[in-house]
């Protein structure tokens, strides 16, 4: 596959960013750097940043911009990303971070940003029937789950809902979303990197609509 793709993946939490961002960095041959699973790791283990962030992630609200700066600016540094390419999903998440991306970005720029559109409604339901292995994140539906107690068929890992998936948070994170993420739509309308992709439909279906605007990109 070609090197070099550099992709922004945008979309409402629930939209299928992660499975998307996965398939489009397999198809491609480049990493998918995904700075929810980087945070969560990061809580998880207990590091200097997971505690910076945990308490910021249980309400539902974004991490500083320095902090998650920095935590992308390391990962894109690396050799695979530094020279392949990337996928990005989950950064950048305010106006601020997209500035600094892009001056992180000078050299390499990003090729693509893609919104995934998928409206509230439907992710809201997506999310609420979300359910996740806590040992090797694999994504489940409540009602795809048969067996109690709830393993999973991967790795035998307990499955439980995310504590951001309820619908409190959900609403919140939403919120949050709306107001503070959707104005870089904007941002890189601008600059006539942003394309507009059909969430809705079997992850086939919407796979195979991002490859068309990449391939037809290149």
């Amino acid at each position: 596959m070609r090197s070099g793709v550099r992709i922004i993946m945008f979309g409402r939490q629930g939209a299928g960013k992660g499975t998307q961002s996965t398939r489009l960095a397999n198809h491609f041959g480049v990493p998918h750097i995904s700075t929810g699973e980087m945070l969560r790791k990061a809580v998880k283990q207990d590091s200097v940043v997971g505690r910076a962030a945990v308490s910021v992630l249980i309400r539902g609200e974004l991490v500083n911009d320095e902090l998650m700066v920095s935590l992308v600016q390391g990962r894109i540094g690396q050799e695979d990303a530094r020279v392949a390419g990337y996928v990005l999903d989950g950064f950048p998440r305010t106006i601020g971070q997209a500035s600094a991306l892009d001056s992180l970005t000078e050299a390499r720029p990003v090729g693509f940003v893609i919104d995934l559109d998928v409206s509230r409604e439907i992710v809201l339901g997506r999310l609420s029937a979300r359910r996740v292995c806590e040992t090797c994140a694999t994504n489940y539906t409540a009602t795809s789950i048969e067996q109690n107690p709830c393993l999973c068929e991967k790795c035998g890992g307990r499955i439980i809902q995310r504590t951001d998936d309820t619908e409190q948070a959900i609403n919140h994170r939403l919120d949050v979303y709306e107001a503070q993420t959707a104005p870089l739509l904007t941002y890189y309308q601008g600059r006539g990197s942003l394309h507009v992709v059909d969430g809705v439909g079997s992850p086939d279906e919407v796979f195979n609509r991002l490859r068309t605007v990449i391939d037809s990109g290149q």
